[in-house]
């Protein structure tokens, strides 16, 4: 079993940079993909970026390619979310989650999550 727990998350303006973090616990870490969901206020849970166990493989989605980097830490059991150049549709409850796939951009491929942060950005 894994237990995630986010961080990071805050208000910023438009432009700026956050950087997310998702510490596990748990054994076997480093068998999960992982990936980073959010959820807007009104709006349905969306993917937004997932990372294969070595942390060679990453997928994004369109929004966020290029501005957005995911990445894994196995020996910390930390998972990490760095967004740049931040814009007002980004807010979101960003959360972190695992999945016994390889990685997948589907919610319900995952089998852990975390309890979300909040991420709010000013225009």
């Amino acid at each position: 079993q894994v237990q995630l727990v986010e961080s990071g998350g805050g208000l910023v303006q438009a432009g700026g940079s956050l950087r997310l973090s998702c510490a596990a616990s748990g054994r076997t870490f480093n068998n999960y993909g992982l990936g980073w969901f959010r959820q807007a206020p009104g709006k349905e849970r969306e993917f937004v970026a997932a990372i294969g166990r070595s942390g060679y493989s990453t997928d994004y989605t369109d929004s966020v390619k290029g501005r957005f980097t995911i990445s894994r830490d196995n020996a910390k059991k930390t998972l990490y979310l760095q967004m740049n150049s931040l814009k007002a549709e980004d807010t979101a409850v960003y959360y972190c989650a695992a999945s016994r796939a390889i990685y997948s951009t589907i919610s319900a491929d995952y089998d852990y999550w975390g309890q979300g942060t909040q991420v709010s950005v000013s225009s």
